[in-house]
């Protein structure tokens, strides 16, 4: 039915309603015409099927073609980002990560935008600047595609504490300390396991992390919103119409951060509030009296990581 629509009238009626598409664009229910005709593809497949997906398509797929994931998630079995997956399942080794602050809804506008291509190779990211770039849509470079792609995955937790907080009618103060806050956990995360924190002063880190805590058009921090307004998970998530990838980058990362021995409260406190049933204000109240942290965590790794990280 959605391949229909899109034939037929140039709209995706399920996810983007009311929204012109270019008439160039030719759907298809074949995997197979999908990949094997394209020699840059844009994985968008939501995290819990993405493996499935990709295994599939392998197939199809050989060394020539460049593949970008636009997922923001993470595997649940192994704790692989999705363009790991790609490396891990096809046969191809140009892959890349496109991220950023990209509500799909406003781009379907045309409201000026910014986002990100992170690759190893250049050619990747010259080839996906020069097919995505135009007077709306914007496409930075950057060469660290694992920060890039935690940045992404890691932000949608931190939008649910966000339509929590707007939900309880929190002050602006508060908004603000929760974006930073949840600044330094993602950094301190990511240079645990060996990425460039600096990596989340771009698009794909505070920039993405800004839109998706303060806009109402995320469905995580429609979630949050909804978790504070005492509605239960289950009942939001059958309801949204989307992916909230959120939801289980929760699960993952608490039990990476306890792990890794990484002070992450904010994260603990989110598992609690969805997972345990605590009470809102009993988690806020903890978080609160916990441990003073420092203000400023951006320390660079050391330069045998970085060098790692360069390599891919």
């Amino acid at each position: 039915e959605t391949v229909r629509n899109i034939a037929t009238q140039n709209e995706n009626t399920q996810y983007l309603p009311g929204k012109k598409l270019n008439p160039s664009i030719q759907p298809t229910t074949s995997l197979q015409d999908a990949v094997s005709s394209s020699d840059l593809l844009f994985v968008a497949i939501p995290s819990k099927a993405f493996k499935q997906v990709v295994t599939q398509a392998a197939q199809w797929l050989d060394d020539s073609k460049m593949l970008v994931s636009t997922t923001k998630g993470i595997e649940m079995d192994g704790f692989r980002l999705m363009s790991q997956i790609l490396e891990d399942c096809t046969p191809c080794s140009k892959i890349g990560v496109l991220s950023g602050p990209n509500l799909a809804k406003e781009i379907a506008e045309r409201t000026l935008t910014g986002s990100v291509i992170a690759s190893e190779y250049g050619v990747v990211r010259q080839t996906v600047q020069d097919t995505l770039s135009c007077n709306y849509f914007r496409v930075y470079a950057n060469s660290d595609r694992f920060g890039v792609e935690l940045g992404g995955a890691l932000k949608n937790i931190y939008a649910i504490a966000s339509g929590m907080a707007a939900a309880m009618g929190m002050g602006e103060n508060t908004k603000s300390m929760l974006i930073t806050r949840s600044l330094a956990e993602m950094s301190r995360f990511a240079a645990r396991l060996g990425g460039n924190p600096m990596t989340f002063l771009g698009l794909a880190g505070v920039g993405d992390l800004y839109v998706t805590c303060t806009s109402p058009l995320s469905r995580n921090y429609q979630v949050g919103h909804a978790l504070a307004q005492g509605r239960a998970l289950d009942e939001i998530l059958d309801n949204l119409g989307g992916t909230a990838e959120g939801v289980n980058t929760i699960r993952l990362v608490k039990g990476k951060s306890e792990e890794l021995e990484v002070y992450m409260p904010l994260v603990h406190g989110l598992y609690e509030i969805l997972f345990e049933e605590k009470e809102l204000k009993d988690v806020i109240q903890k978080l609160m009296l916990g441990e003073q942290n420092t203000d400023v965590e951006f320390v660079l790794p050391g330069p045998d990581k970085l060098a790692n990280l360069k390599r891919g």
